[in-house]
């Protein structure tokens, strides 16, 4: 042993070789030096002879030690010495049977699980056995014994899986395969996640081999997500980890449908505890697009937790108290609610007016949500049904009236006990004046929105004073009455609105205020719908849609999946015929994910192995000294070399013959490679341009060869040139359309590149000059102009515009990018700015991505001069806003109508304009105390 580590040499006998060594020296001694030639003149002659030093007989001892060293660099090479050697301590008595796991946990470290697989079927063909190797994450199992090679073919095909490891199976195989004569060695390669029955090692140990190998990963870092909760203050997430003996941050990170990161939070695992809760902060909006939650860095299917369609959108059922006259739409109590909600949610209204039949109608359609305004005493029958409905996680959302006003006060579906009656404000009998709304309470959903001063109630109904009555209530009127009250039952929820749907007795109806009220009393409830009886609800075959991989990669390939059974009250599981992925097709789908709700890791249980050899998968590995010491012979043979030419003299005539040959090329290349001659007259056609526009700074856009885009942009610049001369010291010239295929890109800082679909796609030569011009310091501002038409489409959708802008990023090498931080030098350049609107507002301003200094890379693509970023990108149309007549009349409105958003975009253009020709000289000041500091001022 050598500081821990065993050594041997693989070939010893080879090591009789170094009793020769006292002969090569002895030899090596003997060997004169190369004679000296010297020049024949007689006074050269008479000068050797007169020296006293001799020519030595013998080589000098240090020349003669350096070869003696690499004499036995060769043989000790030779002999092959090795650290850490394999043993090979596999059984003679029968074949090798190999158990692996190749489940979601083994997908990190799978090339060191094959490695390890590989050195053991290499020792038992060593020993000439069989091997048997099966993979618990197979459907079909094959534990027949047979050659190395073959084993060999099948790890090789081998994956991992995005699937817990199935080993009942697997052990069955092994079992069935050896039942006549068992293995002489079981090797278990496990993730070292207990699964099934927790009888893993005492299933292996009941196989009845001579030995038992167990090979697990050293302090195995797995972890996974098992839940999440769309809570009203964020998104609360449960991981659970293997590893527990330490505390430790995970960052999680939230994607939208397009694999954006839009949110972050951590989770936090305290010492010694496996599972932990973490928050990713969002606002309702920001969260109602979240469709992944991953934890940042892990590539795994364990650390992706899906999120489908039923997180996101809910289904309402509506259902009132009174049924309007048509021709009175505002008098109806759900004509508010329903405009409230149509954007947001699938909306179901009963075909009947009965409630005895239209309550079991709209409960067998799965809603998530029942609204009833104004409706008091309900048929008996349908009590139970909802009642059960609402254990089962539904949620119901009540709004007062006369008629509730008027129901007994034992209503078993409200959720604190009310007065019979209702309470009126203002009017000439009585004393109150109609309350406005007071605060939110921090455990209120509506927590966190700006409290309305312009609302105001006329009636409502009261709710008698209990002890928890503040628990319960979501919203207060100025006076301390309750607005807004809730309870849960079962697994469900009540809320109660005291005042009415429609404007009869408080103007919340009629208020933006009230759909974000709704939005978020419904987004609380649960997704996917909620059944009220079981028999109601038949159940559900979903193709497979997208499929999530080892890696936590959603893929399109559906492989051998089949279609997934959705059976009520019954949640799906993962397996090897319905991976985890998504099922369904983009019109709707329903999300399974790798482990069950709240699902916790734990460690297998080594305790029922019996007698059993432990190894760590990343344990010291041999290897071998042969070639750094055959390395080292070379090296000191090219050493022996030079210096033999040395004392040779060979370097002194190589350095003359260096610099006569040096002497000789530059005199030839004075003579026959001197530069042409350069005269007046062979200017380019182009040049006069160049010299015009070289003293006056020019605005430019990109001729897209559609005439009112072109017109657009021309009138645009002009706008903002025009704005920059009045507004600051620069006074560019007048805007400049480039032909970016032909024409100098060089002589302008920026270019606007207006998108459109509809133009001609550049040639790639003409983007590849555009990918010159940002790498030698030139900014391009891409601006889509589609933030409008965005604003009705999908979350998944994608204007035409932004397709042509992918497809020509596509093609150029752009740094990561970011929307403008708060604190970007584009904030503050001229102007202070916290958006950047142009024609339209809501599209951020991406930039390139700040990073670091320290972990910048040095082979980045484009890297900004300055700091400026050499690309900018909008979709809220710049030259729309800036374009203006001749008269200075801007040409169209903005949208919202806003002059003052269109002095805010020429603003933005401003600090755009500064930014490239001053790059960050804004940052730079924070500095100047510093700088004053070490200059003594």
């Amino acid at each position: 042993m050598i500081g821990g580590l065993s050594f041997i040499f693989a070939n010893p006998a080879i090591l009789a070789a170094l009793v020769a060594l006292p002969v090569i020296w002895w030899l090596l001694r003997m060997t004169p030096p190369r004679p000296a030639a010297e020049i024949f003149p007689p006074l050269r002659i008479l000068a050797s002879v007169m020296k006293r030093e001799e020519t030595p007989s013998k080589s000098p001892w240090w020349l003669t030690l350096l070869r003696m060293l690499m004499a036995a660099a060769v043989i000790f090479a030779i002999a092959d010495p090795v650290f850490n050697p394999r043993s090979n301590t596999l059984a003679t008595s029968g074949p090798l049977a190999l158990l692996i796991d190749n489940s979601w946990a083994t997908a990190p470290d799978w090339e060191r699980r094959v490695e390890a697989a590989s050195a053991l079927i290499d020792d038992a063909e060593a020993k000439d056995v069989a091997v048997s190797i099966v993979f618990t994450g197979e459907r079909q199992h094959d534990a027949t014994p047979g050659s190395a090679s073959t084993a060999r073919n099948r790890l090789a095909a081998a994956r991992p899986e995005p699937l817990p490891a199935d080993r009942g199976s697997a052990i069955a195989a092994l079992q069935a395969a050896f039942e006549d004569a068992p293995p002489g060695t079981v090797a278990f390669l496990t993730d070292g996640i207990e699964g099934g029955d927790g009888k893993t090692m005492e299933a292996l140990a009941g196989i009845g081999a001579a030995g038992l190998k167990v090979i697990e990963a050293d302090g195995s870092e797995a972890v996974a997500l098992t839940a999440t909760s769309n809570e009203s203050g964020g998104m609360s997430v449960t991981a659970s980890r293997l590893k527990t003996d330490d505390g430790r941050s995970l960052p999680i990170v939230a994607f939208d449908t397009r694999g954006r990161a839009i949110a972050s939070g951590t989770i936090d695992f305290a010492p010694g505890a496996a599972t932990a809760k973490g928050m990713i902060e969002a606002p309702f909006e920001l969260r109602n697009d979240f469709a992944r939650i991953g934890i940042e860095g892990a590539a795994t299917a364990g650390a992706q937790h899906l999120l489908d369609d039923g997180f996101r959108r809910r289904r309402v059922a509506l259902l009132s108290g009174e049924a309007r006259d048509l021709s009175q739409p505002l008098l109806s109590p759900l004509y508010y609610i329903n405009r409230a909600l149509a954007p947001y949610a699938d909306l179901v209204e009963p075909r009947q007016s009965d409630l005895a039949v239209a309550i079991p109608e709209l409960l067998e359609q799965r809603p998530s949500v029942l609204i009833m305004a104004d409706i008091g005493r309900l048929p008996e029958e349908t009590y139970p049904l909802l009642a059960k409905w609402i254990d089962n996680g539904g949620t119901l959302i009540r709004f007062a009236g006369p008629r509730l006003a008027a129901a007994p006060a034992d209503d078993p579906l409200v959720p604190v006990t009310l007065r019979q009656g209702e309470r009126a404000l203002g009017g000439a009998l009585s004393w109150s004046e109609p309350q406005p709304l007071a605060d939110y309470p921090g455990n209120s959903p509506f927590a966190g929105m700006a409290r309305p001063t312009d609302i105001l109630v006329k009636r409502q109904v009261l709710a008698e004073p209990t002890a928890d009555l503040a628990e319960r209530t979501w919203a207060n009127l100025a006076d301390g009455t309750p607005l807004v009250t809730t309870a849960t039952r079962g697994a469900g929820r009540i809320v109660l609105f005291h005042v009415s749907a429609e404007a009869t007795w408080s103007n919340l109806p009629i208020s933006g205020h009230f759909v974000e009220m709704l939005r978020r009393s419904v987004q609380l409830s649960r997704g996917g719908g909620i059944a009220s009886d079981g028999k109601a609800v038949k159940a559900q075959t979903l193709p497979p849609y997208r499929l999530l991989n080892a890696d936590g990669v959603l893929v399109a390939e559906t492989g051998n999946a089949r279609p997934l059974d959705i059976v009520p009250g019954k949640a799906p599981v993962a397996t090897a015929d319905n991976p985890p992925g998504l099922y369904g097709s983009e019109d709707g789908f329903t999300a399974l994910n790798l482990l069950p709700r709240d699902a916790e890791l734990k460690r297998i249980d080594m305790t029922t192995a019996g007698p059993h050899t432990s190894e760590r998968l990343a344990g010291a590995e041999s290897w071998s000294l042969k070639p750094a010491l055959m390395t080292l012979a070379l090296l000191l043979l090219l050493a022996d070399a030079l210096i033999v030419l040395f004392m040779g003299g060979v370097f002194s005539r190589a350095r003359m013959a260096r610099a006569t040959s040096a002497i000789i090329m530059v005199l030839a290349g004075t003579f026959f490679l001197a530069p042409p001659q350069a005269f007046a007259d062979d200017a380019r056609p182009d040049d006069q341009r160049i010299l015009e526009r070289l003293d006056t700074t020019h605005l430019a856009y990109v001729v897209t060869g559609e005439e009112e885009v072109d017109r657009l942009s021309e009138d645009g610049l002009r706008g903002l040139t025009d704005f920059l001369t009045y507004r600051t010291t620069l006074e560019p010239g007048a805007p400049v359309g480039l032909d970016i295929s032909k024409d100098e890109l060089s002589l302008y800082p920026i270019i606007y590149w207006p998108i459109s679909a509809s133009a001609p796609m550049p040639s790639p030569q003409a983007v590849s000059r555009i990918d010159a011009y940002m790498r030698a310091g030139g900014t391009v501002l891409f601006d889509t102009r589609d933030q409008f038409s965005s604003l009705g489409s999908s979350s998944t959708g994608t204007s035409a515009n932004t397709e042509r802008l992918q497809a020509i990023l596509g093609n150029l090498d752009i740094p990561p990018l970011e929307p403008v931080p708060a604190d970007h030098v584009l904030t503050k350049a001229f102007y202070l700015l916290t958006n950047f609107p142009g024609r339209y507002t809501g599209s951020p301003l991406w930039i390139e991505s700040q990073l670091d200094s320290r972990e910048e890379p040095s082979n980045r693509p484009a890297r900004p001069g300055d700091g400026v970023t050499p690309i900018i990108i909008t979709g809220n149309d710049f030259a729309g806003a800036w374009a203006v007549d001749s008269n200075g009349v801007a040409l169209l409105p903005t949208v919202p109508p806003d002059e003052m958003q269109r002095e805010y975009a020429f603003r933005s253009g401003v600090n755009i304009m500064m930014y490239m020709l001053t790059g960050n000289y804004k940052a730079d000041q924070v500095h100047v105390p510093a700088l004053l500091e070490r200059l003594g001022q």
